[in-house]
């Protein structure tokens, strides 16, 4: 009897949380049961060497390629079509952000939707694959595998908490519509999403990011980390991307004012890489917090020095769900997490986590409070070692698509 075929869309496997939580889906789907074709519009990012041997990865196709790397490059390759679309989506994104108000602006989110319509003529369709019998958009914008995979039933995937973002509903709505299900991966996601999209009601599922503890804890063993993050004082760590949305910019800040409280022997560390690295450098140089604040950039495996942190932090403004939150979960760290809006479906404040305001001085005391009170941080490691926070079990929901 033939396997159903399953094609998976994502942009590439750089360090963040929905390319981990990728990895989870990947991990957990039995390739005895089903066929998993990945296919990646980039053959680049740390986690490229961690895609599961088992997963069939499509080569690298042009035209898909070009979509995000510079346009000086996809030039020179001749790849002139998707130099032209990606062009035009500038300059309607450009004048649909010029009649944003001011805080519209400030959260709009719509330049890449406006990329993947621009590019969308010039990328030849993926027929060539043959039918398959569920394809999946991991990550948004959808206009891939909703236009140029054939499939019996499709579905794409909210990372997003929408309440916190500003999108051209207008344009993404078709989009979104165009698929059989749409994945939800928290109760707060999929209400801020209905709250933009009402319509979509009767096409959300909930399936929560899959993850598997013992591909974590096998990885967080690999290496000794020591060197870079010494074993002397108190080790807190973040990991993510140096975005706006995670909110490391804020870090030196706090960190200062929980150096002045007394913690002279601190160390924050953040593993990640982005846009913001020359705003958070500026921050950290501002607060004199060179000796506190580390950035140790991109790491192909990260879970070792989860591991090797004290505390783990998640100072964010806003998540959908944070994968690296429950990974810390898994290898039993205590965790501590701003009141970012979705922040309480995922920790249970003084149970299996702290939540803190976001407000850099209250932060700060929030954090005091928890780091000086080892009781509260035993009883936290305690209750991680007692509870499973794997969920291997939710791939169920993908074969009950098919």
């Amino acid at each position: 009897m033939t396997k159903p075929r399953i094609f998976i869309n994502m942009h590439y496997m750089e360090l963040g949380g929905a390319e981990r939580a990728l990895l989870g889906l990947l991990n957990a789907l039995d390739t005895d049961k089903v066929d998993v074709d990945l296919f990646l519009n980039q053959h680049t990012g740390e986690f490229m060497s961690l895609i599961p041997k088992k997963i069939n990865l499509l080569p690298e196709r042009r035209g898909y390629n070009a979509i995000e790397r510079p346009m000086v490059q996809i030039v020179k390759e001749g790849q002139w079509g998707i130099a032209c679309g990606r062009l035009k989506a500038r300059w309607k994104h450009a004048r649909y952000h010029a009649k944003l108000s001011s805080v519209e602006k400030s959260f709009d989110s719509s330049a890449f939707h406006y990329t993947a319509e621009g590019v969308q003529p010039y990328l030849p369709p993926l027929y060539d694959l043959g039918e398959y019998d569920l394809a999946i958009s991991f990550l948004q914008p959808h206009n891939i595998v909703l236009n140029k995979v054939k499939a019996k039933k499709k579905i794409a995937w909210i990372h997003t908490d929408y309440s916190t973002v500003h999108v051209n509903a207008e344009l993404e709505l078709p989009v979104w519509a165009g698929f059989d299900h749409i994945v939800s991966i928290s109760r707060d996601c999929t209400l801020s999403f209905l709250s933009t999209f009402p319509s979509l009601k009767d096409k959300i599922i909930e399936i929560e990011n899959i993850l598997s503890t013992s591909f974590v804890r096998h990885q967080a063993a690999l290496l000794d980390v020591s060197e870079e993050m010494p074993k002397t004082g108190i080790r807190l760590l973040s990991v993510g991307r140096y975005c706006h949305a995670k909110n490391y910019d804020n870090v030196p800040d706090i960190t200062r004012r929980l150096v002045e409280m007394g913690f002279t022997n601190l160390k924050w560390y953040i593993v990640g890489f982005g846009g913001d690295e020359p705003l958070i450098r500026q921050k950290i140089a501002e607060a004199g917090m060179e000796d506190h604040v580390i950035l140790l950039g991109k790491k192909e495996n990260p879970y070792p020095y989860i591991k090797a942190c004290d505390i783990y932090v998640q100072p964010s403004r806003y998540e959908g769900k944070s994968v690296t939150v429950r990974e810390a979960q898994v290898l039993c760290k205590p965790v501590i997490v701003t009141s970012y809006p979705t922040a309480r479906s995922q920790v249970k404040d003084g149970v299996d986590g702290v939540i803190v305001p976001q407000e850099n001085e209250a932060c700060a005391r929030g954090m005091a409070d928890a780091i000086k009170n080892t009781d509260l941080l035993n009883s936290l490691s305690s209750y991680l070692q007692r509870n499973d926070y794997g969920n291997e079990v939710q791939v169920g929901n993908i074969y009950r698509l098919l």
